[in-house]
């Protein structure tokens, strides 16, 4: 609880390491994450920093790692996750993984073109061997001057080849146009689809046979094949050499499918060690490279020749630092580490687990918390899921919520759902436990309001009796026949024995005056409940002032701000509770209205005609809005006085040191200025600018308790919107399938209930659960936040091995 209550103590702290231990002692560091790095070369380019060339090394090898992945999946393998986390390769086993790796690379480079190459022989070898098996029923003349038989005796010369079949109608046009019709064309499909290599895709390709004559037709036959990419292949003249062709081609078709083959099968071999080797590499060489970046932050001391880093590390971590350390330390070699003196503010640290997790995200959302301040994450655990059920109370809603979110907290361990793509579906998960409290609050919220779907529940008996009030009572038929409504008077004895055991009698839900009730009864819990939260933010500011020793603002801020609050607002809560207790229902008609004594007491007067609440209301309202008047220029006085009356004493004495047995200058990247000024700022403070500082906290304040208390009257206005919505959805949609009493009526009540629990879930749980999620947050953000969070811290951003960035 106390790392969740403020943020853990970090220092600032030199590590001295050995040059021939620094890369294992960083590694170790590494592998435990407590340390985050400062870089001490801030001025020195990237390329010019002693560990470049390991850098640029890891880069290559990360370089050869993305083609073996990207072979990897171009033959429908993918690499899965290393099995193991590795630490981080010796520099000899870095060279080994590095001449492993590119040995490898080199062989599928090469076995890769080999069988490209013979794929594209053998599908050529394919096209020749149906362009020669090929022959057309019926050649097609393409001249239009002289009949078939007359050309055949004179054409001599013949070409084949295949041709893609979209090309195929342009292609006999332009011979035709370009030749003149001195030839005799064919088209066939090829009776096998074959891939095309331009495309990979598998297309049923057409060949061609072209009987001709004279060389000039020949020469433009071969450049209209060429313009249309087409493969040409010699055709034999005779039958018998067309039949010692189609030989030699089965012969080295069989012979290439077989070359093909084993080749195939040294790939999957070569493919078998990448997909083995290849994780584990990958993890071995980031963590390498992420070492050697920590190392170039370093700074070199010629003279002790060795490293020297500055870091921000946890106090409590201290002793794992040093033991890592000596574990990274080779034999003769031994690092350290010394704690040093800074006046910067060191980084947040703030220790979460997997339920506190959500919550924190929600707090580090407006702001980063400052160095060792007070956390509102704890208390948002409670206040934050509280608050949201007020908008959102109902039994159902609130069932539906928790179930869905302890479905997810039951299997959070699935890699299903942990390993989800969409980032809708991961925010869900990450905040299941926020949801799951949401879910709980708004079923107990839903209980006080006696609300399920709309509809009351009868638990306890109903406190109001109609039977006695019709006895007791001048109802006749005649008057009951004319009163549609009838009224339950109280003051009647039995008719209200008392109040509902818990939450509201259900019998308002058939009140016609019910929604004037429940507006009442809201409004007034907001404003109770907004004042006690803000009121819990200026308290939790008290240990802000403790803790960093301002033990004048306790006395300064804190007590204005409590009685301006209080004096005013808290009076008001005062009001009403006094009121509820005080008035009953015999005496309820003569109650006096506390808005218009709320007002009174700002203008100092008193109304006549609405009487006192309590004997000697009117002094003791003068007395606390001048109390609360009086706090204003304390709070915007006080602060600034107080620190211009320490500065002059200050000013004229002499500088203090950093710490006790301590000298100024330790930090390696100190400045001249900082060692001469002792670390600390200037002395001399701007009253001016501390002035104005306090003007603007003490308006902010001030007009804040105003807005913020009217801002939390939204918890009133959502729960009435999401009350009525429920209403209006059981209304319009689901009574309609209570119609009939029937079977006809008991198929349309299917659909109509589909219909019923679509629109819930999609309106009342996703729409109405997030305007209720995002007024929950601005309501801890503006309203409780700031009065005692500040938010201008940055985290501690360790060095460490996280397994998900390397997978």
């Amino acid at each position: 609880m106390g790392s969740l209550f403020r943020s853990e103590e970090v220092c600032l702290a030199q590590l001295f390491l050995q040059s021939a231990s620094a890369y294992s002692c960083i590694s170790e560091l590494g592998e435990r994450g407590l340390l985050e790095f400062r870089d001490l070369n801030p001025k020195v380019s990237p390329f010019q920093r002693r560990f470049v060339g390991e850098v640029r090394r890891c880069e290559e090898m990360e370089k050869t790692f993305t083609f073996l992945q990207q072979e990897l999946r171009s033959a429908g393998r993918v690499p899965g996750p290393c099995p193991e986390s590795p630490r981080a390769p010796a520099a000899r086993e870095a060279l080994r993984v590095q001449e492993q790796s590119e040995q490898l690379a080199q062989e599928l480079r090469e076995v890769s073109r080999n069988r490209a190459s013979l794929r594209g022989r053998l599908r050529d070898l394919r096209q020749y061997l149906h362009a020669s098996l090929g022959s057309p029923p019926r050649p097609r003349a393409l001249s239009d001057g002289l009949p078939i038989p007359t050309l055949l005796p004179c054409l001599r010369s013949f070409v084949a080849g295949v041709i893609h079949p979209w090309r195929v109608t342009a292609f006999e046009r332009l011979l035709w146009r370009a030749c003149r019709g001195y030839l005799v064309a064919s088209f066939v499909e090829m009776p096998e689809p074959m891939e095309d290599p331009a495309s990979g895709e598998s297309i049923t390709w057409v060949i061609f046979l072209i009987s001709y004559w004279g060389e000039q037709i020949g020469q433009k036959i071969h450049k209209i094949s060429d313009c249309f990419h087409c493969q040409v292949y010699p055709y034999p003249e005779s039958e018998a050499s067309r039949t010692d062709t189609i030989t030699g081609l089965h012969s080295q078709i069989q012979d290439l499918s077989v070359v093909l083959e084993e080749t195939e099968q040294y790939l999957a071999q070569v493919l078998d060690k990448v997909a083995l080797a290849l994780p584990t590499w990958r993890v071995q060489v980031q963590k390498m490279k992420a070492i050697y970046l920590v190392l170039n932050q370093c700074s070199f001391d010629v003279t002790e020749k060795c490293l020297i880093a500055e870091v921000w590390c946890p106090v409590r971590d201290l002793t794992q630092v040093q033991d890592a350390l000596r574990q990274g330390s080779v034999s003769g070699s031994v690092s350290s580490s010394w704690r040093i003196p800074t006046s910067e503010s060191p980084p947040t640290l703030i220790r979460t687990n997997k339920f506190t997790a959500g919550f924190q995200s929600i707090v580090d959302a407006y702001g980063v918390a400052s160095y060792q301040e007070v956390n509102p994450a704890p208390y948002a655990i409670i206040t934050f899921p509280f608050i949201f059920a007020i908008m959102f109370g109902d039994v159902g809603h609130g069932l539906l919520m928790f179930l869905f979110a302890l479905w997810m907290v039951l299997y959070e361990d699935s890699p299903r759902l942990r390993q989800g793509t969409n980032e809708i579906w991961l925010m869900f998960f990450e905040g299941r436990y926020l949801i799951l409290l949401m879910g709980a609050f708004s079923i107990y919220t839903g209980f006080i309001y006696n609300e399920c779907f709309s509809k009351a529940t009868a638990i306890f008996p109903s406190a109001w009796s109609v039977a006695t009030m019709a006895n007791r009572s001048s109802w006749s038929s005649a008057y009951l026949a004319t009163h549609p409504s009838l009224t339950l008077d109280p003051n009647v004895t039995g008719v209200f024995r008392g109040p509902y055991p818990f939450g509201i009698d259900p019998i308002w839900s058939l009140a016609t005056n019910h929604l004037n009730f429940l507006n009442s009864f809201k409004m007034k819990m907001s404003v109770v409940l907004g004042i006690v939260h803000m009121g819990f933010g200026i308290v939790l500011g008290v240990f802000n002032h403790v803790h960093f020793q301002q033990r004048h603002r306790l006395v300064l801020e804190f007590l204005p701000e409590m009685i301006f609050l209080l004096a005013l607002f808290g009076y008001l809560v005062f009001l009403i509770f006094y009121k509820w207790i005080k008035f009953s229902a015999a005496d309820s008609l003569v109650a006096p209205s506390i808005l218009i004594h709320f007002i009174d007491m700002f203008l100092f007067t008193s109304n006549a005609e609405n009487l006192p609440l309590y004997p000697g209301q009117v002094p003791v309202q003068m007395v606390l809005v001048v109390l609360a008047l009086a706090s204003v220029p304390v709070l915007l006085l006080g602060t600034p006085l107080y620190q211009w009356c320490q500065q002059r004493p200050v000013s004229m004495g002499e500088q203090e040191p950093l710490l006790e047995g301590q000298e100024a200058g330790n930090s390696v990247n100190a400045t001249k200025e900082d060692v001469e000024s002792g670390g600390h700022s200037p002395d001399h403070l701007d009253f001016t600018e501390i002035f104005m500082h306090q003007a603007i906290h003490t308006i902010e304040y001030c007009l804040g308790c105003v807005s913020n208390t009217a801002s939390y009257l939204r918890l009133w206005a959502l729960s009435l919107a999401h009350a009525q919505l429920s209403e209006v959805l059981w209304t319009m949609v689901m009574r309609n399938g209570f119609v009939r009493l029937s079977y006809v009526g008991g198929v349309v009540l299917v659909p109509v209930f589909a219909s019923f629990a679509v629109l819930t879930v999609a309106i009342l749980l996703v729409m109405e659960g997030l305007s209720a999620f995002l007024h929950a947050l601005r309501l801890h953000w503006v309203e409780f936040q700031n009065k005692f969070y500040v938010g201008a811290g940055y985290k501690l951003c360790p060095f460490a091995f996280a397994p998900d960035t390397w997978e």
